[in-house]
């Protein structure tokens, strides 16, 4: 399966299939740790654009691939060899925005932070807020169910997806939403990764802009000692907007990159953040300082101004950028455990890092147990890489003795594809090719992802040549 050199698809497209070594090149690629080799790339505008692509690559029987922005980091959005990638980059309008029902149908190619950025006016936002925000899209966060830090009481992105436009593989325009039809295909399709097809249209639920913030940071004498008030906030009926935890290297390494006023002689830190009317976040901020400061809390500090609550949160989510000071590559896992377990497995994750010889720091969703261990490495490294996979594995296999699962939001993708065994029987995996057979029964809409090697169509998978490089 592969393409000439250039050609048009037809006369319908306007378009070309870009060949350019270096187009291929970065389109085969995420932000995780692999790459795969494409045949050709296109940058369709319409919906129209998008469904004479599908048609064509199905007519000449070519496996295509939807991408947005690259962010993932899971090898979702890798290609199989002699693929087409639809790239959606350029579909990135917002094409009307209902402020009485607030509601926007947007375009895949929008930037998240873009579509809050551009609805502040009208005192709106979206929730679902990845640390990837300023550069990842909607129509990814739509693949993957993408969450963020404020997601822990407004949900995930499914919870903010009314409808959706979906090219499916068979090059047929459909609209899936959750009122007008027998089966809820809208959250079937969310969370699919570009298996059952392309988001061209997105329906988003928009969330009004809270009148008062409370921003927290709190400093502990250990990893053991945060997690422990994590689940002391969260049992004594408090739900956060958001609740997340740093242990003391990213908290160093994020510090000497942002200066946020991090806490460097903490081995761990909370940010909790309580948004709403002006009583009920005064209430709860003051029993979230009780409960810390029972729980062995060793700072307490409130933002006290807009500004410096925008670096608090711009030290959280740049976290990952500021980790090239330290190691030039890293290894961004994605489990989620019991929050009674956190201190348990955090504790085995440190213990898996040292015995491959690897760095480890920690920063995560704590108020879902949302882990994100970040292994550091050079892959210029003999046998590095093979150390980072074993690690990684073992952090899977930890966590799923724990009582976890295999993702929280970065999705399968082709990184724990041949983990979904640890987790799912014969039987589960069964159910679940059909389910995507029903929606791409030839396995041509990004194949090779999720389903493990031997269940149904996937039988034929195997890790694209060049993969984990």
């Amino acid at each position: 399966m592969n393409f000439g050199l250039t050609f048009e698809y037809s006369k319908e497209m306007s378009g070309v299939v870009h060949t350019n070594t270096a187009e291929l090149f970065l389109v085969g690629q995420d932000a995780s740790n692999m790459t795969g080799n494409p045949a050709g790339v296109c940058y369709p505008t319409t919906t129209e654009e998008v469904q004479n692509a599908v048609r064509w690559a199905r007519t000449n029987g070519v496996a295509f691939i939807a991408r947005g922005a690259g962010t993932g980091l899971a090898g979702g959005a890798i290609p199989t060899d002699g693929s087409l990638v639809i790239s959606l980059t350029k579909m990135n309008r917002i094409r009307n925005i209902d402020i009485h029902r607030r509601t926007a149908w947007v375009e895949p190619g929008v930037l998240n932070a873009d579509l809050s950025r551009h609805t502040s006016q009208f005192g709106l936002h979206f929730a679902p807020d990845p640390s990837s925000q300023q550069s990842c899209t909607i129509g990814g966060n739509v693949a993957n169910n993408s969450g963020g830090p404020h997601c822990l009481s407004e949900g995930v992105t499914s919870a903010h997806i009314l409808a959706l436009e979906v090219v499916l593989p068979s090059g047929e325009v459909c609209v899936f939403d959750s009122e007008n039809s027998l089966f809820d295909l809208r959250g079937a399709f969310i969370g699919s990764e570009g298996m059952f097809g392309i988001a061209t249209a997105i329906e988003v639920r928009l969330l009004q802009n809270p009148p008062h913030v409370s921003t927290m940071v709190v400093g502990f004498s250990s990893v053991h000692a945060g997690a422990m008030a994590v689940s002391s906030i969260i049992s004594s009926g408090i739900i956060p907007s958001a609740l997340e935890m740093m242990d003391a290297p990213i908290t160093r390494a994020v510090e000497e990159y942002v200066h946020a006023g991090f806490p460097l002689d903490a081995a761990a830190m909370l940010i909790v953040e309580i948004d709403g009317l002006e009583h009920s976040v005064s209430h709860g901020s003051r029993e979230v300082k009780e409960i810390v400061m029972r729980s062995g809390a060793t700072s307490f500090t409130v933002a006290q101004s807009p500004a410096e609550r925008a670096l608090i949160w711009k030290g959280r989510k740049t976290a990952f950028g500021a980790i090239a000071r330290i190691q030039p590559n890293y290894y961004l896992h994605d489990t989620v455990v019991p929050r009674k377990k956190l201190a348990e497995v955090l504790s085995r994750v440190t213990q898996i890092a040292d015995e491959e010889r690897l760095q480890v720091m920690n920063v995560f969703h704590a108020g879902d147990g949302n882990l994100h261990p970040i292994l550091m490495f050079d892959k210029r490294i003999d046998g590095v890489m093979d150390r980072v996979h074993r690690a990684g594995a073992e952090i899977v296999r930890v966590s799923l003795e724990a009582g976890g699962v295999l993702s929280g939001e970065h999705g399968i993708g082709l990184e724990k594809r041949d983990f979904m065994r640890w987790m799912f029987s014969e039987n589960d995996l069964m159910f679940q090719q059909k389910l995507r057979s029903a929606f791409d029964p030839d396995g041509i809409s990004n194949p090779y992802k999720v389903l493990p090697r031997g269940s149904g169509c996937a039988d034929i998978a195997s890790m694209p040549p060049g993969s984990w490089v």
